[in-house]
Formats: structure tokens, sequence, C-alpha cells
């Protein structure tokens, strides 16, 4: 164990004497960021857990009480969206990545908006509120759409895949079958 901290220490020694001031200022933010979210996500953690067992024990807790459904899991999907954006963070920090993703932004705003709906009581909220959730949602969600679909065409471009990432189309497979035409070797062995 000592001797893998060594090694990250010295690899990450090494990079720090390459990187521009600016690069060392987001990678230092970054990591204090990072030890601030690990510090929330521990007492989030410690209180979701204290508060579940104490209340599983003393009998207060009744999980198919909605209410009490509801709190538990949203106390979960905080704690998960912490996660997320922790892991999110550890990017910047190893320099795999400059900036943080749009993509990986949206997923976590559908994250938070998903932990309201399970926690949203529908009794007291109003028909205005409830719609303005639902058009935030509808927004994220197609966002989020548009910039995967725009990945997956990226991604089909520069391995030369057909279709736009995992999807092909009737016209693509013809192209497709007349580009990849069986050697006659193949036919040898085909054929006996």
């Amino acid at each position: 164990m000592r001797s893998l901290l060594l090694g990250q220490w010295e690899a990450v020694r090494v990079r720090w004497s390459v990187l521009t001031l600016y690069q060392r200022f987001e990678s230092t933010v970054a990591l204090a960021l990072r030890i601030m979210i690990a510090m929330v996500i521990l007492v989030a953690l410690y209180r979701l857990l204290v508060g579940v067992l104490m209340d599983l024990v003393f009998g207060v807790l009744d999980p198919l009480e909605h209410t009490v459904f509801q709190m538990v899991f949203g106390q979960i999907l905080t704690v998960l969206i912490a996660l997320e954006f922790n892991h999110t963070l550890k990017h910047v920090v190893d320099r795999t990545q400059s900036v943080i993703q749009t993509k990986v932004v949206l997923l976590i705003a559908l994250l938070a908006a998903a932990r309201k709906v399970i926690i949203l009581d529908l009794h007291e909220i109003g028909v205005g509120a409830a719609l303005g959730l639902a058009a935030i949602i509808l927004v994220l969600g197609a966002t989020y759409w548009l910039i995967r679909d725009q990945d997956d065409r990226l991604a089909g471009a520069k391995s030369g895949a057909t279709g736009e990432g995992d999807r092909i189309d009737v016209d693509e497979l013809a192209s497709a079958a007349k580009m990849h035409t069986p050697s006659k070797a193949m036919d040898k062995t085909t054929a006996t």
C-alpha cells in the first residue's frame, strides 16, 4: 500500500512539472473541491446510516410509508449525486480531461431532477411548479440526447463505423455490404 501511494505521488510530481500555471491552479482547485465533497459525502452517509438504523431499531421507520420512502431515497440520491460530481472532478485532478464535460453535468442535473421528483409531495406543489419541473426535465433530457447523439456520430466517424453510434439504417447496411465483399479465400472456405 505504501509503495503504491509513493508511486502515485511520484507520478503526480512528474506531471506537475510540465503543467502550466493555470493547469496547476485548476488541478489544485479541483483537488480542494474533491476533498470538500468527500467530507460532505462521508457526513451525509453517516447521517443516513445512523438515521435509518436508529429508526429501524426503535420501530419509527416504516419503509412502506410514502413519506419515509421519499425521505430515505431522497437522501440516498443526494449521496449518489455528490459521488458522481466527485468522480467528475477526479478527471480534472488526474488531467485526463481539462474541463468538466457538459454531458456529465447534464447527467448530474438529471439525477438531481429525479431526486426532486422522488421527494416531491404532489399535494403541496402547484400546477405551475409541476409544469416547470416537467419542462426542466424535458429540456435536460433532450439536451442530453442531442449531445449523446452527436458523440455517437463523432465516435462512429473516428472509428470508420457506419451508422450513428449504435443505430444503423437500411441505406447504411446496403452500402456497408457493398464495401465489405468477401475475399476469394473466404468463398473457398464457405463452399466446402
